[in-house]
């Protein structure tokens, strides 16, 4: 991988990864195009991976640093130990896929572009689907409870396939289960952070366990990491203002003609 295919992928990547397109099938789609080597994706997924995260936490600083204030500084129970509680019962259904099924999941990626392109089209109908039911509602809402949690944690588990938005699939889910669209978007966001750096970490460990290899060079590795940081802070305050406006219809129709093409790229 050269400097400008990681540049390339590491801007696909912030962006994607925020916006309810599906990161990891756009980068399936960037790397079939760019014709990357396999030993180095593994290296630099975990790099991009990391470097979204810290654009998570840039962009959210303020709702993270009052989430750990308020869980550590008292041994009361209260709102902010209430919302991490949430965000960990989201992560149940993710963390079962990751424990007994990791290789299953990843038999998925690399197999060509026709799961992602059906994928994608999921990913259209139920951005579509949730717009339409919010619209119909009004604006009326609630707050993340308990079983949202699961649901839309299960939306995110279900969301390792290659071209199923984990963005896009949870916001989405939220939004049908009837919770306000201001506090969607930014559980989504947050419940994200632990299975993405846990993902980072096993990738990281079977690297340095040897059981796979990769010649990611310094180079394409920090340039991949600072276009992925840096788009993925832009596109985390697009995407939490979109939510707000009620515009995911364009993001539907862009995965429709995406996913179309893809479909069509590998039947044809």
């Amino acid at each position: 991988m050269n400097w400008l295919q990681a540049l390339i992928l590491g801007i696909v990547q912030g962006l994607t990864e925020f916006l309810p397109v599906s990161s990891s099938g756009h980068l399936e789609i960037g790397q079939a195009l760019l014709g990357t080597s396999g030993d180095d994706n593994l290296a630099f997924a975990i790099v991009v991976h990391t470097a979204t995260v810290l654009s998570t936490l840039v962009v959210l600083w303020r709702e993270v640093a009052q989430l750990f204030y308020g869980t550590f500084t008292t041994p009361k129970w209260n709102t902010e130990k209430e919302y991490v509680a949430k965000i960990l019962v989201s992560m149940i259904p993710v963390f079962i896929v990751g424990m007994f099924f990791k290789e299953e999941v990843e038999s998925f990626f690399g197999n060509g572009l026709l799961l992602v392109g059906v994928c994608l089209l999921i990913t259209a109908v139920l951005l579509a689907l949730s717009e339409w039911l919010q619209k119909k509602r009004q604006g009326a809402g609630h707050e993340v409870g308990y079983k949202d949690a699961i649901i839309i944690g299960i939306a995110q588990a279900c969301a390792v396939l290659p071209g199923l938005s984990r963005s896009g699939s949870t916001i989405a889910t939220g939004l049908l289960c009837g919770v306000k669209k201001e506090s969607v978007a930014q559980f989504s966001f947050l419940m994200v952070l632990v299975p993405i750096l846990g993902e980072a970490l096993l990738d990281a460990i079977k690297l340095m366990q040897g059981k796979t290899t990769s010649d990611l060079e310094i180079l394409p590795a920090v340039i991949g990491f600072i276009a992925a940081f840096v788009t993925g802070c832009l596109a985390c305050r697009f995407m939490l203002e979109i939510v707000r406006r009620q515009r995911l219809i364009w993001f539907a129709i862009y995965c429709t003609i995406v996913g179309t093409i893809a479909i069509v790229a590998t039947v044809c």
